[in-house]
Order: structure tokens, then C-alpha cells, then sequence
């Protein structure tokens, strides 16, 4: 009879020693400011994290979770929980306290890793308010031992991945909460190793990618780390976001890979010092998140190049089940640029009704879908039932599909508007406001309406120095659209609030502006 060990599947611990391992003195990892990296130095400060955890009782199953800025400590905690087969909790630096307490004590977080220089204060009042919370600090810090210092204290030794079951648990991530509550979505091991697997099959990388990092590496942003390893390529960390920073960067290390939300392209495009950088080392620049104004992304193909490709997916089925390639994205096809790809070869994708029926091209249907992508279920049983009602997972987006198979989302179930017995979709009036040239950033939302019960709204920031009247910008829609999805008011705002990981928070406007409909 075989030898179990035999047919067992690798999943990323054992791609991520062997990478490491096996990679030698080549430069890996660049700073701003600290030194750089080489594929050795990762391997050694893992094992060394690794042990540090260990050392301290954390181990299989455990809860752990991170704030930080962007730095390469969060790569080394993050890599030393999946080689104990802990179970990793991510939080969004950004998020209030709040945020931060619910997650912590609804996962039953035992250890909280922080950075001492910027997060102490906040680690001081998770502290007091969460009682047997471990700490552990990137820093010298007077709440907790510092885990730099630790490390230093251990030799680094051959990384050994450890035995796992597929459908073991290795990440409880939270659902944004742009709709309502966030919900646990809990990832295992299988899902991890196929969403990169698939990532570097579907997605266009350089050649050799030459990665900068500004997206949160405790969520999406992390995604790039591992091409750029597999791939003999580099992985520049930026603390944080910052458009002038960026432009630098690219121009001076010939960065040709990014990740970007779409608030991200916009702030580029909008820097007063843009013309002055040579960005022609860009060869890819992933986009997703939230939707993306058509117009800006013309603007951004214009300036910057042909090297935009959008990818979609979603917590409870990861960033690949639909691309939009590099060279589908037509500049002189507004419509085109409103899509979201067509679907990936490694899910089965459709687009149903509310009786679970599929819609024909050109209907607008909920994208549900099925394959080893999809989580094994929510935490919350009712919850888990109704995303698999019928055998599929509802991702609760509506999207149209043309006769090529371009998929374009419409909108989210949640957002849509019912107004005088019409289902109106937002980001169909989005997309024709943010073409008039004015338009910097366009939100549309429902408020509530004593007679039709919910009127459209449209929540607008113009460019530097523009000037446009309500009725200028309504106008297209109720040309192209009809009365009934016109706005009935526009609010002309300095910027639309986003949630922590760059998505337009709908949520907070329709709870800021519902109050201003009720007092009016």
C-alpha cells in the first residue's frame, strides 16, 4: 500500500518554504528606508518569528490577529502563523475601535500582535477592554515584549511546513459590512493555495515582476508577495498609500506590477506633479475593490498605458472569478470600460433571477457561483444556508452579460433602489454622471421618500476648480434612463467617505443623508 505522504496535496506553507528554502542571496524585499531583503533574510526572520510564536504557547488552532502599517513584519508574523497552522485573524490598521473590538471578541482573538510606534494606544484600549488578551509588540513598547528583540535571540533554522487537512482553517477574515453587519468568513487551506494557484494562471504578470505594495498586506495587497517570489521578482513595501510617494517610486525602481483600488488610479491622475514622472516601466496594474469611473479609467489608459486589468471575486469566493484583460479594455468603449471581465475557467458562473432561473444576455441577474473557490460556509448556519440556497453561492452583485460574455455589474442586491415599485440600479446612473468631465467621484444612493418610498440621490465630488449645476448633470440621466431614475437631489461634497480597504461607504450616506431627508 502507498505511503500516505505520497499524494499529499502542497498547499502554501509547503510552496512558501520551498521558495524560501531553496532561494538564495537574491534581493526580494525593499523599504523606503530600512535595508533590503534577500530571499534568505525572509527565510531566516520566518523561522525566527516562528519559533518566537511557538516559544510563547501560540500553536494549531489558536486565534491571531495584527495591526500594522504596511512593513515587513507583517509578512514575517503572518508567514510564521500558517507554519504553526494558527488560525490568522486580519484587521484593517484603519478601523475604528470599535471595528477592532468586535472582531477580537467575536473570533476570541487570544494574541494581538501591534506596531509600537503607531498602534500602542490603540493595543492599550483593546487591552482594557478585552480581558486575557496576549500582546505582543513590533517595537520597543512598555505594553508588551517586542518581538524584533525575540527574534534576535533565535538561530533560523530550514523551514518545515507543517501536515494539514485541506479543509482546515487558516484565516477568519471579516466581511466589509458595507451592507450590514460584517460576517466571519472562514478560508482554509485548500482555498488559500488554489486562489494563488489560479492568480498566477489567469492574471498577466510581468515577466519578472517588480511588485510595489501600498494595498494593506493583511488583505488583498499581500496577494502579490508570492508571484513576485515564484517569479524571481522583487516586492517594494510602501507604509501606506501616498500618490506622490508612488509616482517617486515608480519612476525610481522601474516598478512595472501594482495593485490599486480605484481611489488610488483617481489620486495619481489628479497629483499636480503626475507629468513629471516617467511611468513607462508599468507593465500591469490590477484594479478592483469597487467599481471604477468609465471615464477615469479612459483618462488613466490615456495618460499611463494599456496596462489596466480588473479582477473580481469577493471573501467568500477570492479574486478570481472573473478578469478583464489588458486588451479588452477599449478606450473608445465606455460601456466596455463599465465591465468586470468575463468569467474565470476555474468556476462555473451564472446569472439568476429571484426564482433561481438563469437570466439571458442582456438581463440583469445575481452572479452565483460554484468551484473549489468558494468557502466551505459562514460561522452563522442561517447565514451559510441562504448564500447556498439552490446549490450556488450568492454573491449578491447583479450583473448584465452582453453576447461576448463581458459580465458588468449593475450593482449589489443590497444597493439597489426601489422606488415607486422600480428596481433602479446605481452604478447605471453613476457611470452616466461621472462622464461629464466635471466629475471627479459619484456616489448614488437611496433616501427615504414619503410617497414613492425611496427617491435617488446623487452624492457628488467635482474636480479642483469645477463648477456644474444639479440640473447639468441630471439631465443625461433622464435622457438616457427616464424621470423615475433621475436623482431628485445631487450633494455636492469635498469627498465621499470610503470604508478602510477603499470602497465608497454607502452605508455611512445613506445613514447620513436618510437623517437629512427625515428633518427636511
Amino acid at each position: 500500500m502507498a505511503d500516505a505522504n505520497l499524494h499529499r496535496e502542497l498547499y502554501n506553507t509547503d510552496v512558501l518554504a520551498n521558495a524560501l528554502n531553496n532561494g538564495g542571496d537574491r534581493p526580494l524585499l525593499h523599504q523606503l528606508d530600512g535595508p533590503t531583503l534577500t530571499v534568505r533574510d525572509m527565510r531566516d526572520e520566518t523561522s525566527r518569528y516562528t519559533q518566537v510564536l511557538a516559544g510563547l504557547g501560540v500553536g494549531a488552532g489558536d486565534r491571531v490577529s495584527l495591526i500594522a502599517p504596511n512593513m515587513p513584519e507583517c509578512l514575517h508574523v503572518t508567514h510564521a502563523l500558517q507554519f504553526l497552522a494558527t488560525l490568522y485573524v486580519p484587521m484593517h490598521p484603519l478601523s475604528a475601535l470599535s471595528d477592532h473590538l468586535g472582531v477580537i471578541r467575536d473570533a476570541d482573538v487570544a494574541l494581538l500582535v501591534f506596531d509600537a510606534e503607531r498602534f500602542e494606544a490603540r493595543a492599550a484600549e483593546i487591552a482594557a477592554q478585552v480581558p486575557g488578551i496576549k500582546l505582543l509588540a513590533i517595537g520597543k513598547s512598555d505594553l508588551a515584549p517586542d518581538i524584533r528583540e525575540l527574534a534576535a535571540g533565535y538561530a533560523p533554522a530550514k523551514l518545515v511546513p507543517p501536515v494539514v487537512d485541506g479543509h482546515d482553517v487558516i484565516r477568519l477574515g471579516y466581511s466589509g459590512g458595507t451592507t450590514g453587519k460584517p460576517k466571519a468568513i472562514p478560508s482554509i487551506q485548500r482555498t488559500g493555495a488554489l486562489t494563488g494557484l489560479y492568480m498566477q494562471a489567469v492574471w498577466e504578470w510581468p515577466q519578472t515582476p517588480h511588485v510595489l505594495s501600498c494595498a494593506p498586506l493583511t488583505h488583498a495587497g499581500g496577494a502579490m508577495f508570492m508571484p513576485a517570489l515564484l517569479r524571481g521578482g522583487t516586492f517594494l513595501i510602501l507604509p501606506r498609500f501616498d500618490p506622490l510617494q508612488v509616482l517617486e517610486m515608480i519612476e525610481a525602481r522601474r516598478i512595472n506590477c501594482m495593485m490599486l483600488v480605484p481611489t488610488m488610479i483617481y489620486a495619481l491622475l489628479d497629483h499636480p506633479r503626475f507629468g513629471e514622472f516617467d511611468l513607462s516601466s508599468l507593465e500591469t496594474v490590477f484594479y478592483g475593490a469597487s467599481a471604477i469611473n468609465p471615464v477615469r479609467l479612459k483618462e488613466a489608459i490615456e495618460r499611463i498605458g494599456p496596462v489596466f486589468a480588473q479582477f473580481y471575486g469577493q471573501a467568500e469566493a477570492p479574486m478570481v472569478l472573473t478578469y478583464f484583460r489588458k486588451a479588452d479594455h477599449d478606450p473608445n468603449d465606455l460601456n466596455r470600460l463599465t465591465s468586470c471581465g468575463t468569467p474565470s475557467p476555474y468556476v462555473r458562473l451564472e446569472l439568476h433571477d429571484a426564482q433561481g432561473n438563469e437570466v439571458p444576455d442582456g438581463e440583469p441577474g445575481e452572479i452565483v457561483v460554484q468551484g473549489p473557490l468558494v468557502m466551505d460556509g459562514y460561522r452563522d448556519a442561517e447565514l451559510t444556508r441562504q448564500a447556498f440556497e439552490g446549490g450556488w453561492l450568492h454573491t449578491g452583485d447583479v450583473a448584465v452579460r452582453d453576447p461576448d460574455g463581458f459580465l458588468r455589474i449593475v450593482d449589489r442586491t443590497k444597493d439597489m433602489i426601489i422606488s415607486g415599485g422600480f428596481n433602479i440600479y446605481p452604478r447605471d446612473i453613476e457611470n452616466i454622471i461621472a462622464e461629464h468631465p466635471a466629475v471627479a467621484e459619484i456616489a448614488v444612493i437611496g433616501v427615504p421618500h414619503a410617497k414613492w418610498g425611496e427617491a435617488v440621490m446623487a452624492v457628488v465630488v467635482l474636480k479642483p476648480g469645477e463648477r456644474v449645476s444639479e440640473e447639468e448633470l441630471c439631465a443625461p440621466v433622464a435622457r438616457r434612463k427616464g424621470s423615475y431614475q433621475t436623482p431628485k437631489a445631487v450633494a455636492f461634497v469635498d469627498a465621499i467617505p470610503q470604508t478602510p480597504v477603499g470602497k465608497p461607504d454607502k452605508k455611512a450616506l445613506r445613514a447620513r443623508y436618510a437623517e437629512a431627508a427625515a428633518a427636511g
